[in-house]
């Protein structure tokens, strides 16, 4: 008989399969995991184009789109399971620019679907009736990523969909469409919507049935008719059981992430916590069983799930079900993205356990959060207590509010390297350079790059409804289907966080032109202004580069960087807090790259910290590797800690290391003496890698040695098998030795 070990088991080599299969089908990819299984043949698309560029907008664009590719997606069911359903495509695959999308995409466009295509393929924002051309030249010249029709990054209030279940939301959409005439456009879409998840549900009943009909093992027979019960009753009907609950938010990801991406989550162990509860009061759910159905919905979407934390009366929300969850990830040891939020009256033996997580499974989970931080922070923005303390972490490096916050979190960013390059062309103008006629030139052109970046904020704010409306996340949002508003019309809060990328190329390059140029005197202005336009090739090119790259770095402890590091953080938050913006909207600062530090490095030329053009720029509020041999963990954290915005947006500490000492040699309590630490002196959020530094190095020689390699490349985990080489190399390089 089977055991629930067995079928763990089984189902961990099926997702490593799945992995593999993916990456023959799309190539390298530089992403989150996101649960995804291949595509199967003869998978294919036909989305109805509404505009002469071969896109499609608005509520009827999107609603009938997104039909179409949740009818395109077979049933997924593995009677080893006890959850159905997974996604294997996005709707952007069929609106966004041609070369982004993924190679199977690619090879499905024909010569036909090209033909009179004279404009760039397919875009994503409505540009015709909503155009931006006088923001495109700074953009560009400042490297910004706009956030203009970015995906879907807010979070859901799953209990509305919760109480309600799908037919809930028919219902819903019935009752206020009464009430609110003239918005009909609106519900017709939700309406589509919404049927378009049932009708992928019933696919799935439909292949629980067929796989009843050819199962011979009485264990698996059980299991699929309970599966069949389960999916019956969330069809329409709103979750009655863990089981349930569980499967209702296997579904709604599902459809999520098909419709914008989305990987916001929730606090997982208090929302499902009545039901497990009840379930046991009843007698008719066990610990074992509950540990399964957690693992199979984590294996299901690696969603951003926040666990513990405290409420608004400062208790602490750490339950038996936050056990359950870390044995969960434990068990099914993939992949994931669960947060710990970190708190003074937190349960000591629980956070203890969450660190002996990273070092027992070293799969990069979970991450840390510091409750006061975040909370004081947000609370800075004029947010009360008891609203700052649901906002909680959902996202790479963000915090939302939800059902009430549109923050376009993690989807605006300045690439300050670029901003300083630009500076750095305007000062070799000047008759008498200084680190400081750079400063103020630095900060005269971010002032001019968060202009432009908050003209563009408030055109997706005003006008996304008209482009992309969160169709799917509308459903369980405040005041949406009530009003017949989209989110981002009737938001509570508009706290949009505004990350800077680069911190310590810009810290280095002010550190090293102090120092080696006005303090050491051993390089002169013009030398260095040469070196940078020559990318340090041409004649004593290289001396002058390892001049300016040996110089001492941010993060090594009170040096000329550090300090520019704490000058620059604070222009940067002055800057954008500065930033003039419609009653209602707050510009939140903070420092992150996500996963494009290869991308944002291309824009940039060569840097006074050495760094030649094109590299890669530094990892968010991280350090540049090699920044300082000796304790280096805790003088990185010291570092960071230091640059913190302060306004509830996050400068992670993104940690790599061998610990040097392991579980049982008090690793454990040394990692969680930084992590306290790290919080008390201002941090808010540490992603952390503890890894075996010579397995690391054998699976980036030959990834498919290791193909259950999992690390957190950023504030997603993922497997380094799928990653690109040169974004392998970025970990690599980012290892660091001892705690």
């Amino acid at each position: 008989m089977l055991t629930y070990e067995d079928r763990l088991k089984a189902l961990r080599e099926t997702k490593i399969r799945h992995t593999l299969e993916k990456r023959s089908q799309n190539g390298y990819t530089d992403l989150d995991d996101f649960g995804t299984v291949p595509l199967p043949p003869g998978y294919r698309v036909t989305p109805l184009y509404t505009s002469e560029n071969r896109s499609f907008y608005g509520l009827a664009g999107m609603s009938e789109n997104f039909a179409r590719v949740m009818d395109a997606h077979p049933p997924y069911v593995d009677p080893l399971e006890m959850l159905a359903g997974r996604w294997r495509d996005m709707l952007v695959n069929y609106r966004g620019d041609l070369h982004y999308f993924p190679a199977w995409r690619k090879k499905q466009v024909t010569e036909e679907d090209l033909a009179g295509v004279t404009v760039e393929w397919s875009k994503r924002w409505d540009e015709k009736r909503f155009p931006y051309d006088d923001l495109k030249p700074i953009q560009k010249l400042y490297n910004i990523q706009s956030g203009i029709d970015s995906d879907a990054h807010l979070a859901c209030d799953y209990t509305i969909g919760l109480a309600l279940g799908f037919g809930g939301f028919l219902e819903k959409i019935a009752h206020y469409r009464a009430l609110n005439p003239g918005r009909e456009a609106f519900y017709d879409a939700e309406e589509v919507c919404v049927r378009a998840i049932i009708r992928f549900i019933d696919r799935h009943i439909e292949e629980i049935q067929r796989l009843l009909e050819i199962e011979t093992r009485p264990e698996i027979r059980e299991n699929l008719e309970e599966m069949l019960k389960t999916n019956l009753a969330v069809r329409t009907g709103k979750p009655e059981t863990f089981r349930e609950a569980c499967q209702w938010v296997a579904y709604f990801n599902c459809a999520a992430r098909v419709y914008t991406r989305d990987g916001a989550g929730f606090q997982l162990d208090t929302v499902l916590l009545p039901y497990y509860e009840r379930d046991r009061e009843k007698g008719i759910l066990d610990d074992e069983t509950a540990r399964f159905l957690i693992a199979d919905l984590l294996l299901i979407d690696p969603h951003y799930y926040q666990i513990s934390g405290v409420d608004e009366n400062d208790r602490d929300l750490t339950n038996r079900l936050s056990w359950l969850i870390l044995e969960a990830a434990a068990a099914i040891d993939i992949s994931a993205n669960l947060t710990v939020r970190v708190h003074e009256n937190c349960d000591p033996a629980f956070l203890r356990e969450a660190v002996a997580c990273l070092f027992r499974y070293k799969n990069g989970w979970p991450r840390f959060c510091s409750d006061k931080n975040l909370l004081e922070g947000y609370m800075k923005n004029g947010v009360p207590k008891e609203i700052a303390r649901k906002r909680i972490a959902v996202g790479c490096h963000w915090m939302c509010v939800p059902g009430v916050e549109f923050p376009m979190n993690d989807t605006v960013k300045i690439n300050v390297a670029r901003v300083m390059e630009v500076a750095i062309g305007d000062l070799e103008k000047e008759k008498e350079p200084s680190t400081e006629k750079l400063f103020t030139l630095l900060g005269e052109h971010l002032r001019k790059a968060v202009e432009a970046t908050a003209a563009g904020i408030n055109l997706h704010i005003d006008h996304v409804a008209e482009v992309t409306p969160e169709l799917v996340m509308n459903l369980m949002m405040r005041n949406t289907l009530e009003k017949g508003l989209d989110i981002s019309q009737c938001a509570g809060l508009y706290t949009v966080g505004v990350d800077g990328a680069g911190l310590a190329v810009v810290a280095d390059s002010f550190g090293a032109l102090e120092t080696r140029v006005e303090k050491e005197g051993v390089l002169t202005w013009d030398r260095v202004f040469r070196a940078l336009r020559e990318n340090f090739e041409g004649e004593g090119g290289a001396r002058t580069r390892a001049i300016l790259a040996s110089a001492p770095k941010y993060c090594g402890g009170n040096t000329a960087s550090d300090r520019w590091a704490k000058r620059i953080t604070d222009l940067w938050v002055e800057t954008v807090r500065r930033q003039e913006m419609p009653a209602g909207r707050r510009l939140i600062p903070g420092w992150f790259s996500w996963a494009r530090t290869i991308e944002y490095g291309a824009a940039v030329g060569a840097t006074p910290n050495g760094r030649k053009a094109g590299e890669p720029i530094s990892h968010g509020a991280n350090p540049n590797p090699g920044f300082r041999r000796d304790g280096a963990p805790t003088a990185q954290s010291n570092g960071i800690a230091s640059v913190q915005c302060g306004w509830g947006n996050t400068a992670p500490l993104q940690l790599e290391f061998d610990p040097g000492v392991g579980l049982e040699e008090g690793g454990v309590e040394l990692v969680e003496r930084l992590i306290k630490t790290h919080f008390d002196r201002g941090g808010t959020l540490i992603n952390i890698n503890v890894l075996d530094k010579e397995k690391l190095f054998a699976a980036h020689q030959n990834p498919d040695l290791y193909p259950d390699l999992v690390v957190r490349v950023t504030g997603f985990t993922a497997y380094f098998a799928s990653l690109s080489p040169r974004f392998r190399q970025l970990v690599v390089d980012r290892f660091l030795e001892g705690v």
